[in-house]
């Protein structure tokens, strides 16, 4: 079977994140991202349309369905492009806003899990996918990679699906596959660069392995050897080890920043913590009833982990944490507020007083309450129920001498 539409290989990303890119960059790079997007959706209808009738179309439906959420991904940013851009009518406040929206993080809305076996191991446990799997997967646990990533990332799973599903670019000749995977071995070997340690020496072999077996195609195929059924399994195979890398690399960049977050809100939450403890030890010892409440202290919690399964628990606590410690500084600050309130409505009923109090006995009585109300003041830790009885005494009695209400 052919594929009548042509192949769609991602344009190359203008600038980098935060750059202001000149308009006329921007707008080769946008006119041929409509292009790709627009034969992308062409050539992912015809795949999905085979895998239908392909006698493995149950096992090929994960890889359909993460196709179209990528590309689903990719057509939404470039719809806030497009509005961005705003035919043009762009200074450079826009231009790097547009710059942001091309390098900055973009929620493919599948999962590392899903974007590493679904699309290489065909693990689909549904039917056939039809167009209702445009609407893409769920945003739960999504991998955010950059708009030339998740291009890239496309066209990686529509050469796999094209490979599964035995199919030829109706356009596409021997020589221009063969250009195709000559340039994305080269990708993948600047992919192979920012592989950590762990990880780079295996990332290497494989790509000396394919860029050994693409040189060797191209130079059977100069010789006139017929290269057309080896080809098609390289294809996947380099499809893999680029989505793959990729995959491995956001999922490296999400977690790296996860870790980032919790060291910095841990940094935060242990100054808070002090502040807030010192202001528990402040409130007991200055009133009384003061709150019984716990406050926790973050390091119990020890260094924040690198894994991903513990660093997500660790987050969980530390958002725990945030939220004792909001809770304790209420209550402990609210305890001196009462105090300190109650203290500012005894002055203000005695300058009142001042003003309206009459008969020598009302003026000595009111004296009396104001004296005992500053003993209780004065005392520690002040006694906020007997003080408050003071107050709400000077008041009514006040109220009642002047026929009046405060």
């Amino acid at each position: 079977m052919t594929v009548r539409t042509p192949t769609a290989v991602a344009p190359a990303p203008p600038g980098r994140i935060g750059s202001s890119i000149p308009a006329s960059e921007l707008l080769a790079f946008l006119d041929a991202l409509g292009t790709w997007r627009d034969r992308r959706r062409a050539e992912l209808d015809e795949l999905d349309q085979a895998a239908l009738h392909s006698a493995d179309a149950d096992a090929l439906t994960a890889d359909v369905v993460l196709s179209m959420a990528v590309w689903k991904a990719v057509s939404d940013r470039y719809e806030l492009i497009l509005l961005t851009w705003d035919s043009g009518r762009v200074g450079p406040a826009e231009t790097e806003r547009i710059s942001t929206l091309i390098w900055g993080g973009l929620d493919t809305g599948v999962g590392a899990r899903s974007a590493g076996s679904g699309a290489g191991g065909g693990s689909g446990t549904g039917g056939g996918s039809g167009t209702g799997s445009w609407a893409g997967g769920s945003g739960a646990g999504s991998l955010a990679v950059s708009l030339p990533e998740a291009c890239t990332l496309s066209d990686a799973l529509a050469a796999t699906l094209r490979a599964k599903l035995a199919l030829e670019p109706g356009d596409a000749d021997l020589a221009a596959r063969l250009r195709q995977l000559r340039a994305q071995v080269e990708r993948i070997n600047d992919l192979v660069a920012r592989e950590p340690a762990v990880s780079r020496n295996d990332a290497i072999a494989k790509h000396h392995d394919l860029d050994r077996r693409v040189t060797d195609l191209a130079e059977r195929s100069k010789r006139g050897a017929d290269v057309g059924g080896l080809i098609g399994p390289l294809e996947m195979d380099a499809a893999r080890v680029e989505r793959d890398l990729i995959v491995g690399s956001a999922t490296r960049r999400e977690r790296a920043a996860d870790v980032a977050r919790a060291r910095t809100l841990r940094t935060e939450l242990e100054a808070q913590g002090t502040a807030v403890r010192a202001l528990a030890d402040r409130c007991v010892a200055a009133v009384d009833p003061a709150p019984r409440l716990g406050v926790p202290d973050v390091t119990a919690l020890g260094p924040v982990p690198n894994t991903p399964a513990e660093l997500a628990k660790y987050l969980t606590r530390l958002d725990a944490v945030r939220r004792a410690l909001g809770q304790a500084q209420s209550a402990y600050g609210g305890a001196l507020e009462r105090r300190d309130e109650l203290a500012a409505r005894l002055d203000a009923y005695r300058v009142k007083a001042g003003s309206v109090a009459r008969t020598e006995g009302t003026i000595e009585d009111l004296a009396e309450l104001y004296r005992r109300g500053s003993e209780v003041l004065t005392a520690e830790p002040v006694d906020l129920a007997r003080l408050a009885a003071l107050v709400a005494a000077y008041q009514t009695y006040l109220d009642n001498s002047v026929g009046g209400t405060t």
